[in-house]
């Protein structure tokens, strides 16, 4: 029989949206949530290509396009906030650093849950601390609440999935080498809507971003030399720390470093949203095992370098969601979504030679080096080759039709 009482773990993209596809197609779905509240922080993320046609069927894009951040591109800068380089948002809905559908995350966390939270359970402030699978179901054990059934479980809470690590011991983490922290600071006059990117020596940038609420949304990235696979449950550099050791690492790591580093290490300390992490890409040799399946970030984090995030999760979810509705055997639906999906999401996670490191180089040569080939890069035709050339895979991938997803008039 097809399910019809499935659990998801994470409320953020991947967990929100494919909530929402079950409920279309009559299968009852209950996300559980370990945040006390739902978490309204965090950076701009980008809608590329076939994920908008999610949107699309789904009857939200109109909602996105509304709660978008009007970033109007991507512009590089020096010290003295003169422009190396710009890339303006372009018509495409896959080309450039800015997208044509830039959003904040918790923007659109938002939107998927207010379109789900009518005939959704939502459970905050717990998590899945064992489960027990049988012929008919999974037992559930939560860390407070108390424990449940449910036909099925899937993971979509995110890189380090604390979900994942009970059924899943073969799972690794790719580190990229690069590590990056996010707050929100107080917007000035001098202010405006493009992305400011500033390369700072020793392999770091500041970036500050606009957002829809009156505020920027700042960035911090490193490069560091963690690079190459380790077990997923093994914890490295940011990773490791405290969110008061991250702010001491990051005022001595970018002390001096020039543009406007020292407002963002001075608004620190009033950062509730305080966010930060190394890195890495998820590497799974499957992403079910019998009950229990893994999608979204939990399943192929692709990084935040790959400009594929989020999309592959609005389409992982579709897909997941419509073949569990057009199966008696979840055994089949997991293989049929994995099988569809994994090309897609391998060519998200082949990221341009030399990433993310070229874009942060560590010596002062090779700080020179990058700003002279952004100004090249900035020139018209440049601009278009590069942009054709490194457009992430957004496209490429067949979105299916199923029956039961379809919207109901």
């Amino acid at each position: 029989m097809p399910p019809t009482h499935v659990l998801i773990t994470g409320a953020s993209i991947a967990g929100p949206s494919l909530a929402f596809w079950l409920h279309r197609a009559g299968i009852r779905a209950t996300i559980v949530e370990r945040a006390p509240a739902f978490r309204s922080g965090g950076q701009n993320i980008d809608v590329r290509g076939v994920a908008r046609e999610v949107l699309r069927r789904a009857g939200l894009e109109d909602a996105v396009a509304a709660a978008t951040t009007g970033e109007r591109g991507t512009r590089f800068v020096s010290a003295d906030d003169s422009s190396l380089a710009e890339f303006p948002v372009t018509g495409s809905e896959t080309d450039g650093p800015t997208a044509g559908m830039e959003v904040l995350r918790g923007d659109l966390a938002r939107i998927l849950l207010d379109a789900v939270q009518a005939d959704v359970e939502i459970v905050h402030g717990d998590r899945v601390a064992a489960m027990h699978e049988d012929a008919d179901g999974v037992a559930v054990e939560f860390e407070h609440g108390a424990p449940r059934r449910f036909d099925l479980v899937v993971a979509a809470d995110g890189l380090r999935s604390s979900t994942r690590a009970l059924a899943f011991d073969d799972v690794r983490i790719r580190s990229l080498g690069l590590e990056m922290s996010y707050l929100t600071v107080p917007r000035t006059a001098a202010d405006d809507d493009w992305w400011r990117w500033y390369p700072a020596a020793g392999g770091g940038s500041a970036n500050l971003r606009p957002d829809r609420h009156g505020t920027m949304r700042a960035l911090l990235t490193e490069t560091t030399d963690d690079r190459g696979e380790h077990p997923a449950a093994e914890r490295r550099g940011a990773s490791t720390r405290s969110a008061a050791e991250q702010r001491a690492h990051l005022r001595r790591r970018f002390a001096g470093a020039g543009w406007e580093s020292e407002r963002i290490l001075a608004a620190l300390d009033d950062a509730g949203d305080l966010y930060f992490e190394s890195i890495g890409q998820v590497k799974a040799p499957r992403w079910s095992s019998g009950r229990i399946a893994l999608t979204g970030d939990a399943a192929w984090c692709a990084s935040p370098v790959s400009g594929m995030g989020t999309s592959l999760g609005l389409v992982g979810a579709y897909v997941l969601a419509g073949e569990l509705a057009s199966s008696d055997d979840h055994r089949a639906a997991f293989a049929a979504y994995e099988r569809r999906m994994r090309p897609y999401v391998e060519r998200g996670q082949d990221l341009p030679p030399g990433t993310p490191q070229l874009a942060n180089p560590r010596s002062r040569p090779g700080l020179a080096l990058l700003r002279t080939v952004l100004r090249a890069a900035g020139t018209p035709p440049v601009r278009a080759a590069i942009g054709r050339l490194f457009a992430p895979p957004a496209d490429e991938f067949a979105l299916p039709d199923y029956p039961r997803l379809q919207r109901v008039a």
